[in-house]
C-alpha cells in the first residue's frame, strides 16, 4: 500500500507539473545554475521564480541546475534570475545581496563562488573554465569592488538623468527625448555585479522602471507627458542616490505648484533652483528639501 500511495503521488506531481507548463503560453525553456544546498533552497528558489502562468521553475538540489520554463512575451531570463537573486541565491548572472545570503538559514549557506557571472572581464578570464577545479569544500572571500569603480557605474546613470532634465528646463521635448536614449543605454551598460551591495539590491528593485519610464520620455514628443513620466522617474533616481556615493553634493528639490498642488520632485547638481516642471514660466519656483552627500 506504502509503494502504491508514493506512484500515486509521483504521478499526481507530474501531473500538476505538467498541467503548470501547459498554462503558460510562448514558452521557452532555458536551463541555468543557481547555487543552492536542500531542500528549503529549493522551495525558495522556485517560490521566487515562479510567476502564475508566466514563469515556472524547477530546481535540482543535486546538481544545482534549474529548469526555467517562461512566457517570452511577459517575461525573461533575467527578470527570473534576478527574483531569484533577491531571494538569497546566486545564479552565474547575478549575484544576491550579501546581506540577504546572510539572512539564509545555515544549512542553506552554500559555498559562494568569487564572482557569478560568467566572464570576469577584470581578470579577462572565464569563469567557467576549469570550474571543476574549484574546491567547494572552502568559503571564499568575495572580491572587494573598487569604489571608484561603483561611482563610474552609476554616474552616467546620473549624467544622462540631468541631461534630461536640463532639457525639460528649457521645455525642449525633442532634446529630452534624445537625452533620454541615451540614459537608456547608459542603464543598460550598467554591470551589476560591480555595485555595492546596496547599490545591487536597490538596482534590481527599481531598473525595470527605470527603463520603462526612461522609454516614455524618450517615445513621447509632448513636453507635458515627459514632465509627468520625469516626476514617476526622479522617485526613483533619488532612492538610487541616497544609496550611492557622490564626489560632489547631490540636491533633492520641490515644486509645490506642479501636479495641481500636489508637487513634484527632481534632483539637481546645482542648488540653484530651475525647475524642470515649468521651465521659463516659473523657472525658479520650488526649494532644496535635501542635500546629498
Amino acid at each position: 500500500m506504502k509503494s502504491l500511495s508514493r506512484i500515486v503521488m509521483v504521478i499526481a506531481v507530474l501531473l500538476s507539473s505538467i498541467n503548470s507548463f501547459a498554462q503558460i503560453k510562448n514558452a521557452n525553456t532555458e536551463t541555468v545554475k543557481i547555487y543552492g544546498n536542500c531542500g528549503i533552497c529549493k522551495t525558495t528558489i522556485e517560490k521566487a521564480g515562479n510567476v502564475k502562468k508566466v514563469a515556472s521553475v524547477d530546481w535540482n538540489k543535486d546538481t544545482k541546475m534549474a529548469t526555467l520554463t517562461y512566457d517570452g512575451n511577459k517575461t525573461n531570463q533575467d527578470e527570473i534570475l534576478k527574483r531569484i537573486a533577491l531571494a538569497g541565491y546566486d545564479s552565474e548572472k547575478f549575484r544576491a545581496p550579501d546581506d540577504v545570503y546572510a539572512k539564509l538559514a545555515g544549512c542553506c549557506q552554500y559555498d559562494r563562488p568569487i564572482k557569478t557571472v560568467a566572464k570576469n572581464k577584470e581578470a579577462g578570464m572565464d569563469m567557467n573554465a576549469g570550474h571543476g577545479n574549484h574546491n567547494h569544500s572552502e568559503k571564499t572571500t568575495p572580491v572587494k569592488k573598487d569604489a571608484a569603480q561603483n561611482q563610474s557605474q552609476l554616474n552616467s546613470v546620473f549624467d544622462g538623468y540631468f541631461s534630461v532634465k536640463d532639457a525639460l528646463i528649457k521645455t525642449d521635448a525633442a532634446t529630452a527625448s534624445a537625452k533620454a536614449l541615451e540614459l537608456a543605454s547608459a542603464i543598460k551598460a550598467v554591470d551589476m555585479n560591480k555595485l555595492s551591495a546596496e547599490e545591487h539590491t536597490l538596482w534590481m528593485n527599481i531598473v525595470k522602471d527605470l527603463k520603462a519610464n526612461v522609454e516614455k520620455i524618450s517615445t513621447s514628443k509632448d513636453v507635458a507627458k515627459q514632465r509627468e513620466t520625469f516626476a514617476v522617474l526622479s522617485k526613483n533616481m533619488y532612492e538610487l542616490a541616497k544609496a550611492s556615493k557622490h564626489e560632489t553634493p547631490v540636491y533633492y528639490q520641490h515644486c509645490p505648484m506642479y501636479n495641481n498642488g500636489k508637487g513634484a520632485n527632481w534632483l539637481s547638481k546645482d542648488n540653484a533652483i530651475k525647475n524642470p516642471y515649468y521651465g521659463s514660466q516659473m523657472l525658479t519656483c520650488g526649494s532644496t528639501v535635501e542635500t546629498i552627500k
